[in-house]
């Protein structure tokens, strides 16, 4: 990363919330790396952080081989900021108290303020904060001040100044703790002193020097999925190198209504972009014919998409760089960012080993939410940025069972109906994913005086933070309504609309 931002590392124990501080702490226009509690202290201290924060995890301090850290952080001369676990290990290794209380504090909890306080400065005495904690804290380490209490935890928020080491035994990282970013400002800004560079501007400024640095004079490849990570990282790297990108979009038969039209408009003609848009869906249906397993679709969808790729790649031999849509997160959850994995392309199920490319990876910094706010500053168009998550496989695997182009064109014309009257509602960005599903089967219904024999289509529609866990949305009926009602008039072949009210787990988001 640039040395132009401040840093501040976010040390990993566990369970999701690390992740969730790193962005919160972005969100506050500083720059933030989540790293392992395995990173030997003087690594960490080699990327000059200004502050490091640790987070809350599923162990208890008391457990054998319970995570830990070395000691040597709370003398290094950088604040330090415990969160939950990481509150109760700065208890535990400055010496103070951590019990099994037996009782612990789950959910909403009143906090309370005890004494004067750098991060609950300007804040009501009283307030509501998220707590998830077995254990307690009921004695701060000599020289910490005690500031703040909750029923369950008599120690639920210290500070040593002088050693720059602060801990809340709470999440000040998620929503239900209502004045939880301003504790974090508080640490980051009159604790750490940070800089509040990390902007859109700055983040697009240093993307493009490091593509251009990387790259040179080279020619560089880009293989299109009409999603928004490809999408941003090929916007990103024109604007690097400009016609020295050539974009590859396979078009599948297996597209969104209207996608393959969208990705041509803005990249070709928008962007100006060298773009090879390859109608391939004769040759994707041919292979998908008779076939209903849904492992073997996605293989086969994921090799004839390789096949495809490969003679484009051909006819471009001169190309050192393949452009890859890697976020952040991808680069943690397989073992930090020092040993990143290459993530399979999300339109292909994996590129084979052996072309000859060396990735180019734009957004490898960046979670999905920056993503998004690159994409805005760069001047792609909303249907684009805001696209929701779609799978590989496309609507292949959501026709449950075979695939043939009549039913292809009936999920299409239907789901495009369900993405419309959920911009027309405004719960777009409310709702994580809403579509349309087609089960091959045929149910009985009654269109004038006459019985019909059609299929049925499922709504799907969910929220969710991330994609991990997820709840069925609770879509006001009046747009279910008009959703079913424009389905069984607009769609032939179409005379029965369910709603899927399952949540993640047990089902999964998509049915196949």
């Amino acid at each position: 990363m640039s040395d132009s931002h401040d840093t501040v590392l976010v040390v990993d124990f566990g369970a999701q919330y690390a992740q969730l501080i790193a962005r919160r702490v972005r969100e506050a226009h500083v720059y933030s790396e989540v790293v392992s509690r395995a990173m030997p202290v003087p690594e960490m201290l080699a990327k000059r952080p200004v502050g490091i924060i640790l987070s809350g995890g599923p162990a208890s301090v008391h457990v054998d081989d319970a995570p830990s850290i070395d000691p040597t952080i709370f003398s290094a001369g950088v604040p330090v900021l415990g969160i939950c676990y990481g509150c109760q290990l700065v208890a535990q290794l400055l010496g103070g108290e951590v019990r099994k209380t037996g009782g612990g504090e789950y959910g909403r909890t009143d906090l309370t303020s005890t004494a004067p306080s750098v991060l609950l400065h300007d804040l009501p005495p009283d307030q509501q904060v998220w707590m998830s904690h077995g254990d307690s804290i009921v004695a701060a380490p000599d020289g910490f001040v005690v500031t703040a209490k909750s029923p369950g935890a008599p120690v639920a928020a210290f500070e040593d100044r002088e050693r720059g080491v602060y801990g809340v035994q709470f999440h000040p990282e998620v929503v239900h703790t209502e004045r939880g970013q301003e504790i974090l400002k508080a640490f980051l800004f009159d604790v750490c002193r940070a800089r509040p560079t990390w902007t859109r501007t700055s983040i697009i400024e240093d993307s493009v020097a490091r593509v251009r640095t990387q790259v040179g004079d080279e020619k560089v490849l880009c293989g299109l999925s009409g999603g928004v990570d490809s999408a941003v990282a090929a916007a990103l790297v024109h604007k690097a190198i400009g016609d020295r990108l050539t974009c590859v979009f396979v078009d599948t038969g297996l597209l969104r209504l209207g996608e393959a039209e969208q990705v041509e408009e803005t990249f070709r003609r928008q962007f100006h972009v060298d773009l090879v848009h390859v109608k391939a869906a004769d040759r994707f249906l041919a292979a998908l014919d008779d076939v209903i397993e849904p492992e073997r679709k996605r293989k086969i969808i994921g090799e004839t998409f390789i096949r495809v790729f490969e003679e484009v790649a051909a006819d471009h031999d001169d190309a050192r760089f393949l452009v890859q849509g890697t976020l952040y997160p991808d680069i943690v959850e397989s073992g930090g960012a020092d040993n990143a994995v290459i993530k399979s392309h999300h339109n292909v199920g994996g590129l084979p080993d052996d072309m000859q490319f060396e990735l180019v990876e734009p957004l490898r910094d960046l979670f999905k939410d920056e993503v998004r706010a690159v994409g805005e500053e760069l001047g792609l168009p909303e249907e684009i940025v805001w696209r929701q998550p779609f799978p590989g496989p496309g609507l292949g695997v959501r026709i449950v069972g075979t695939i043939t182009p009549e039913r292809v064109a009936i999920l299409a014309q239907a789901d495009a109906i369900v993405v419309e009257e959920i911009r027309r509602a405004g719960l777009a960005r409310s709702i994580w994913q809403g579509f349309a599903v087609l089960p091959v089967v045929r149910t009985v219904g009654v269109m004038g005086d006459d019985r019909t024999y059609a299929y049925p289509i499922v709504i799907r529609a969910v929220t969710s933070e991330d994609a991990m866990t997820a709840d069925w949305a609770r879509l006001p009926h009046d747009v279910l309504e008009r959703m079913a009602s424009r389905i069984i008039n607009e769609v032939p072949g179409v005379n029965r609309v369910a709603y899927d009210i399952t949540s993640k787990p047990p089902g999964t988001i998509e049915w196949e």
